[in-house]
């Protein structure tokens, strides 16, 4: 076979040539699956099994070296104890390789494997690796890993090479499989972006999904997810970090509130990918959009009025529900409106549609209960199916109960129910809308013919509900594209108090109440002549001042000041404190903003309701910095509470615009200040006129 050079990470999926180092014919050893996966794809490619022991499998004689090979190796499979590997690539490097996949774990550090990749990738190559599990493409015969791989339309990548066999059992019994695996190891070269960029552009991958620990280059990767859904191509994720515990909430509110995981969760909203919890709900959401209907409408809820609660909200996806119990279909209704879809009644026409199927006086609402009729006639559960399907009432259908058990029992039934499905298929392709279906069968010949025509089945009422919303949550994705990183401003920060601060966010915009800086009480009431009264004193150093009694307000003269003053200098120690005029609009709302440094995807942006219930409330919005000012009014009204700000039981709105401007004046400051890890502003005074940061507080990396 003659090598062809190529670039990007075709050699990775699709090379002319494997050479397996490693190889091994005891199975109970990595080289042997490695070298036994490499040859079912010999009809494509030339297959080298690399032990400079000697040796053979399946008839294939192991070679000594990389060095004596007929052909160059296009694809080197490393599968070799650490200290053998350095001198192994520079080999494969001199022989002509142009890809590496080290499985090998353990022995190197970190600088050994960062000296590793640079040699790979000076002399012109790709590593995947080290200490990864292999890559699989289906598509091209490619079977470079441990163990069982199904075809299908599923692409993973994973930095867990347990999670993605367990995945893989989960397809293979809902009847699916994967197009590709890329097993990432620790990313010395190939990363996540790499790997799902690769995804993206391979047409036999229906849905990509990802397990991604260390996210790298964050904004990179948010690109990548923006991209994919562009291409139509649904990002399914996982990640860790639900439980982080983290000591920042001492050094600043913005840190206890940012986590790890809600800053994923907000590339992913943006994106419009999908971050999911578990590898069950992974496939079954993966199950229920490879069912894709005609109509890709028919799963996007329509938006009534503007964003937000106050200006109008996006309607649910619709769902009917038909079963043969009531006790089913109840609580299928009552697991999709918790997760956010809608069962609506039915019109008049649908429901004598229904009506007309099932047994006199029967109930025609939503859910159906088919009260007998499926045992009366199996044909009833197609009949109704159809009737919801195409009454334009649902957007989808889920029918649950015993459908698909008829066979169990009474073999006899088996050909009238797989009927029936097929009937069930017909009915949601012509309609153009989804058919799900739960069912207490587990493996019997309707649900074959259902899973053979793409009619996702579940076993549980909640897997059907989540990867129907799931579903409909990526169908209604607004995408935003991810923002730039400004370059860092001409100057730094040099400390996160609270005078410090409010003099850098003043020139970014912010608008502060007037106030003196003090260290005595004489001072401080030379200040207060300044301010007026009534005033605010507050001691500095302090990152939860209220509680440790350094505030206090609506001072009213000079007395009341100077025995305040006292008190908060027993009570704090604090050396410097600051004298600042009242700021008490009425109708006044206030937030907390702010900005944290991701490790990964650099400066997010948080807002949230503010003052000292902050961290008991936790309601936040979140994005990557900086923001526009449209993005920031969206982060205001996505806000739990966002009708406190758009006019609330006679109250004026807020100054919506003044208030964007605030958090864009705030983003842009954490952004362009890299050596401030978190900065906030705890309360932003927001009100029918304006807004104004009361206070403000960083933290230096």
């Amino acid at each position: 076979m003659v090598q062809v050079t190529r670039t990007g990470l075709d050699a990775l999926f699709d090379p002319g040539s494997v050479a397996v180092v490693g190889a091994s014919a005891n199975p109970g050893k990595w080289g042997y699956w490695l070298a036994a996966g490499a040859l079912e794809g010999r009809d494509r490619r030339t297959v080298h099994l690399v032990n400079r022991r000697g040796g053979a499998l399946h008839g294939v004689p192991f070679l000594p070296g990389l060095d004596g090979l007929p052909d160059p190796p296009e694809h080197v499979v490393v599968a070799v104890p650490p200290r053998q590997v350095r001198p192994l690539v520079v080999e494969g490097l001199a022989a002509g390789a142009r890809c590496f996949t080290v499985i090998t774990s353990g022995g190197t550090s970190a600088d050994e494997e960062r000296a590793l990749a640079s040699l790979v990738t000076g002399g012109g190559a790709r590593l995947l690796g080290p200490n990864c599990m292999g890559v699989v493409d289906t598509t091209t015969a490619l079977r470079l890993s441990w163990g069982d791989f199904p075809a299908g339309a599923v692409g993973l990548v994973s930095q867990s090479g347990n999670l993605a066999l367990e995945i893989g059992r989960l397809l293979a019994r809902a009847g699916q499989g994967f197009s590709r695996f890329v097993s990432l190891g620790n990313q010395r070269d190939i990363d996540a972006a790499d790997a799902l960029d690769a995804l993206i552009g391979h047409g036999p991958t229906r849905i990509v999904a990802a397990y991604v620990e260390d996210f790298r280059d964050g904004r990179r990767l948010a690109r990548t997810l923006t991209a994919a859904h562009a291409a139509g191509k649904p990002v399914l994720l996982l990640t860790v970090g639900r439980s982080e515990a983290s000591g920042r909430a001492a050094a600043s509110h913005t840190g206890a509130l940012v986590s790890a995981r809600a800053t994923v969760e907000a590339v992913c909203r943006d994106a419009g990918a999908l971050l999911l919890d578990t590898a069950g709900e992974l496939v079954d959401t993966a199950i229920c959009l490879l069912a894709a209907p005609a109509r890709r409408s028919a799963l996007r809820p329509p938006v009534e009025g503007g964003l937000g609660d106050a200006q109008g909200s996006r309607r649910g996806l619709r769902v009917g529900v038909v079963g043969d119990s009531g006790g089913q279909g109840a609580l299928a209704a009552d697991a999709l409106v918790a997760r956010g879809l809608e069962v609506p009644g039915l019109s008049a026409r649908t429901a004598r549609e229904v009506a007309a199927h099932l047994p006199t006086g029967a109930a025609c609402g939503n859910p159906v209960d088919l009260a007998g009729a499926g045992e009366a006639d199996l044909a009833n559960y197609a009949r109704i199916a159809r009737a919801l399907l195409s009454g334009g009432d649902a957007d989808a259908v889920v029918l649950t109960g015993y459908f698909g058990d008829y066979a169990t029992a009474n073999p006899t039934q088996a050909d009238a129910e797989c009927e029936v499905a097929r009937e069930l298929t017909a009915a949601a392709r012509e309609s153009g809308r989804r058919l799900v279906v739960h069912t207490m069968a587990r493996d019997s010949p309707a649900l074959a013919v259902l899973r053979a025509h793409a009619v996702p089945v579940y076993e549980r009422i909640e897997q059907a509900a989540t990867a129907l919303a799931g579903t409909a949550r990526l169908h209604a994705a607004v995408v935003a594209a991810p923002p730039s990183s400004p370059p860092p401003a001409s100057f730094t920060v040099p400390d996160g108090g609270y005078e410090t601060v409010r003099e850098l966010l003043a020139s970014y915009g912010l608008t502060f109440p007037v106030a003196g800086f003090v260290t005595t009480a004489d001072e401080a009431a030379d200040a207060a002549h300044r301010t007026g009264y009534p005033l605010a004193l507050k001691a500095m150093g302090l990152a939860h001042k209220t509680e440790a009694g350094g505030v206090a307000l609506g001072i009213g003269d000079e007395g009341r000041l100077r025995a305040a003053f006292a008190r908060m200098r027993a009570t704090t120690g604090a050396a410097r404190y600051a004298v600042e005029a009242m700021a008490s609009p009425p109708y006044a709302v206030e937030l907390i903003a702010g900005v944290r440094r991701d490790p990964a995807f650099g400066p997010v942006a948080m807002v949230g309701i503010g003052g000292v219930t902050a961290e008991l409330l936790a309601v936040t919005a979140v994005a990557l910095a900086p923001l526009t000012p449209g993005r920031a009014r969206e982060l205001l009204l996505s806000l739990r509470h966002a009708r406190l700000l758009t006019g609330w039981r006679g109250s004026p709105p807020v100054h919506l615009d003044a208030a964007a401007a605030a958090l864009c004046a705030l983003a842009r400051a954490g952004a362009e200040h890299p050596e401030l890890s978190a900065l906030e502003v705890n309360p932003l005074l927001v009100h029918p006129g304006g807004a104004i940061a009361l206070d403000a507080h960083g933290v230096i990396r």
